[in-house]
Formats: structure tokens, sequence, C-alpha cells
């Protein structure tokens, strides 16, 4: 039987560990890698950051959209790396290691998990992770495949930059991009054949199933003064709140600045006629980064200013305007939704 169809079932734990841990990324930094109980990972910096993070088959991503795409293990894996990846950035870190649990059904091919391995390495080292090391992980048996990584970075020094340290005044930058993962995911649930999908629409749609992290922008935000910085997972005007809320103030977004992001995503909403601005204040999966600057200094390379920090009004109420007026469109709840 060719290995292609060969199914986990198939395979002892030992055996199939056998085919992932070659194909994993590993460096200087872990002490002690996959094969005993836990890793042990160096913490030069004296300090850890931490964060964890699911993808859950029919909730995350399908194994096969509207469109007739089918979700590749190297999808999965590359996605994993990306979002967790995302968050040691957007502290201001570098990931060092990550942990990955795998659960899924016993008839999943094995070539699905070894394009998830492959994926999984792909991301970290095609995303500028390469320092960040796979230390191990476990493998277990569900109804359906689910994911979860946890990732763990250092601040080389610094100190974190946190969520609740905006200030009025302060600049509002975006690094990366937002809404061409949202527009990818409507291409996906679309009754448009992948197979003929334009090369525009298709690195749309990649941007959904492969994001592209700035993972150089959060050291770089850091050491150029960033007074606060997130990861946009959720939709620039929910993730934007939660910036609001935690320092008190509010985003006031600009609208010219936000048209070109709106304008590159044509190729999808002619098509489906949709608002491109829609996708990109409500779209998060790009994982681009935001992040306030005091006002008047340069903003590091990859930085674009998209608005500016204000005063609450009288009420005291923190959020995300649109040059000066309420927005609707209030992103992805992982519950609501």
């Amino acid at each position: 039987m060719p290995d292609e169809q060969l199914t986990v079932a198939e395979l002892s734990e030992s055996q199939l560990l056998a085919r992932i841990f070659p194909r994993l990324n590993h460096s200087p930094g872990i002490l002690l890698g996959p094969g005993d109980d836990a890793a042990l990972v160096a913490a030069p910096d004296g300090r850890t950051l931490i964060s964890i993070d699911t993808q859950t088959q029919d909730q995350d991503f399908r194994l096969e959209w509207n469109n007739g795409y089918r979700t590749t293990g190297y999808d999965v894996g590359w996605k994993s790396a990306a979002q967790n990846l995302s968050d040691i950035n957007a502290m201001g870190g570098r990931a060092t290691s990550l942990v990955v649990s795998l659960t899924m059904p016993p008839g999943t091919p094995v070539e699905w998990v070894e394009g998830f391995a492959d994926g999984l390495t792909a991301g970290i080292i095609g995303l500028g992770a390469a320092d960040c090391s796979v230390a191990g992980g476990d493998l277990g048996r569900g109804r359906e495949i689910a994911v979860t990584v946890a990732v763990v970075g250092t601040l080389d020094g610094r100190p974190p930059v946190l969520r609740s340290g905006a200030r009025p005044g302060d600049t509002l930058a975006l690094a990366g991009t937002v809404g061409r993962a949202a527009a990818g995911l409507a291409l996906l649930e679309s009754s448009i054949p992948a197979g003929s999908l334009t090369t525009e629409q298709r690195q749309l749609m990649d941007s959904q199933c492969r994001p592209v992290p700035p993972l150089a922008a959060g050291p770089l935000a850091a050491r150029a003064g960033a007074t606060a910085l997130m990861d946009v997972s959720d939709g620039l005007m929910r993730d934007g709140g939660r910036l609001a809320a935690a320092s008190g103030v509010v985003l006031d977004l600009d609208p010219a600045a936000l048209k070109p992001l709106a304008e590159a995503l044509s190729a999808a909403s002619d098509v489906l006629a949709a608002d491109p601005m829609a996708w990109v204040l409500g779209g998060g999966e790009d994982h681009g980064l935001l992040a306030t600057f005091p006002a008047g200094i340069q903003l590091p390379e990859g930085f674009t200013a998209i608005g500016s920090v204000q005063a609450v009004a009288d009420d005291g109420r923190s959020g995300v305007t649109m040059a000066g007026l309420a927005a609707d469109t209030v992103g992805w709840d992982h519950f609501a939704d």
C-alpha cells in the first residue's frame, strides 16, 4: 500500500512520531527536545513570554470548503505557526520554542500529518522565526482534527509592550495588513470553483490559509518606543476596541489611510458584490500588528499610520471611531459567530 494511502490507525504512535520528528525545526535554544516527558528550554532573559492557540476542524477550518478547496495539513501547520508566533510578536518579543498537541480521527491520512509537520516548520522558517524550535508535544485520538500550540518567547532584555500603554496624541499605525484573509475566507465559502480563481483571488485565499504576520515588526516597534501593541486576530474594530479599553482611550481611524487596503481586495469584492471596507474593519486572520507611537517620531520600517489616539469624551467611553464617527463593523467572536 503506498504511503499516501496510509492512515494514522495503521501506524503505532512511535512509528508516526518517527515520521514527524525529522520534519520539525530545531535550534540551540532547546536544551532537551522531543523524546522525554518534558522539554528543557533555555530562558537567558530570565523571563518568559507564553501564549496558546487552538484550531479546530469545522470551526477554524474545513477539510473541504464550499468552493472545493481542500485544506492540507501543510495549511494547518503553517497557520498554527503564524497565529502563535504573532502573539509573541505583539508583545515586542521573539519566539523561541513551541509545543504542539495534535488530535485526529484514526482515519486521518499519514500524508496529512506529515504535511502538517512540514507546514509548521515552513511557517516558522518562512516567517522569519528560524530560532524557534518545536520542543515537543502530544498526539491524541478524537472525532475531528484539533491542533493546540503553546509558544514561548523572549523579550531579549526589553520590557513588554502592552495593550494598555496608548496615550492621547499617539499615532495609530499598522504593520502587515488586514482584510485579505477575510476576503480569502469569503472566496472559500463562495460557489466560485477554487480551480477557476485568478492569481489575485488565489493570493487572497492563501492569506486565509497561510497568513503572513510581520514578525520583524514587534521587536522593531518596541525598540522605537511603541506605547502599545496588539495582534489583529479578530478584526481591526474588535481588537482595536480591546486596545482602546485597556488604555482608556479612543482610537480614531483615518478612512483615507484604510482606502488602499480596501482597494487591494477588489479581485474578491467585485465578483462577490461585497464591501471590501467591511473586510478591512472586521477581518483579522492576517495577523497584522496594531501599534501606537508617540506623536512626531518616525515610524519603524513596515508601519503605516492609520489614525490617531484620542482622549475619551465626557461619557468616559473608550472605543474605535472612523473620522470621529461610530462604525458598525465589529469583527470576529468565537462564540457569537
